[in-house]
C-alpha cells in the first residue's frame, strides 16, 4: 500500500522529479532504480510503495507530459469575431505558452518528446489536433481556403520539435522569440517582397 499524507506525497513527487533527471540524461534502459532512490534520500523498497516498477514511472511521466500538451492545445484554438489586425498577436500569445510549456520541465520535454517510444505518437497526435484548430481557425477565415492545414500542422511540429531541442532546452533563445520567429515564417515568410505563389506544380507570379 501506498503512504499517504503530506510526507508521503512529497516522497512521490521527489521521486518523480528524479526519475525524470535521471531518464532525460541516462535514458530509460540505463536509468537504475537504485540511483533514483539514491538521490531522493529514500530506500529502495520505499520505491515500491508509490510505484510498481521502473516502467510504471516511467509511463507515468510520458502521461503527465502528454495529457499537459493536449490540454494546452485543446484550449488554444483562435475564436471567432477576431480582427484580421489582432490574428497574429493571439497566434504569437498561443505559441509562446506552447514553447513555455515545452521549457519549463526540460526533463520531462525530453522524455515525452524525443526519448520515450511514444514521443511519435504524441508528435502525430499534437499535429492532428493543431490542424483541426487550424481547419476551424480557417473557416472563420483567418487563413487562405486553399491552405493545406494538414501540411502545415506537420512542418509547425517539426518546426516546434527542432527548436525545442536546439533553441530552447540548452536556454539559447526564450519562448517569446521562438513563437515570435515561427510566427513570422508561418505568417509572413522570409521574402522581402511578394513573388507570388506555387498552385499546383506550378509558379503563379504576381
Amino acid at each position: 500500500m501506498r503512504k499517504k499524507g503530506a510526507n508521503g506525497q512529497e516522497s512521490r513527487a521527489k521521486l518523480l522529479m528524479i526519475a525524470a533527471n535521471e531518464f532525460a540524461r541516462s535514458g530509460y534502459h540505463h536509468t537504475k532504480i537504485s540511483t533514483i532512490v539514491s538521490r531522493a534520500g529514500l530506500t529502495q523498497p520505499s520505491f515500491y510503495l508509490y510505484f510498481e516498477s521502473k516502467e510504471a514511472i516511467f509511463r507515468e511521466l510520458v502521461g503527465n507530459f502528454r495529457s499537459g500538451l493536449k490540454e494546452l492545445i485543446e484550449g488554444s484554438r483562435l475564436e471567432g469575431g477576431i480582427r484580421e489586425d489582432d490574428v497574429p498577436d493571439r497566434l504569437l500569445a498561443v505559441l509562446t505558452s506552447l514553447f513555455e510549456y515545452l521549457g519549463k520541465d526540460p526533463d520531462s520535454t525530453q522524455i515525452g518528446f524525443y526519448i520515450s517510444e511514444e514521443s511519435a505518437a504524441i508528435k502525430s497526435e499534437m499535429a492532428a489536433m493543431i490542424a483541426n484548430n487550424l481547419r476551424a481557425e480557417q473557416q472563420e477565415g483567418y487563413f487562405r481556403a486553399e491552405a493545406d492545414m494538414a501540411v502545415i500542422s506537420e512542418s509547425l511540429v517539426g518546426v516546434i520539435e527542432r527548436l525545442t531541442l536546439q533553441e530552447l532546452l540548452n536556454g539559447k533563445r526564450p519562448s517569446g522569440d521562438l513563437a515570435r520567429h515561427v510566427v513570422n515564417l508561418f505568417m509572413h515568410g522570409i521574402c522581402e517582397h511578394p513573388y507570388g505563389r506555387v498552385s499546383g506544380d506550378k509558379f503563379q507570379g504576381v
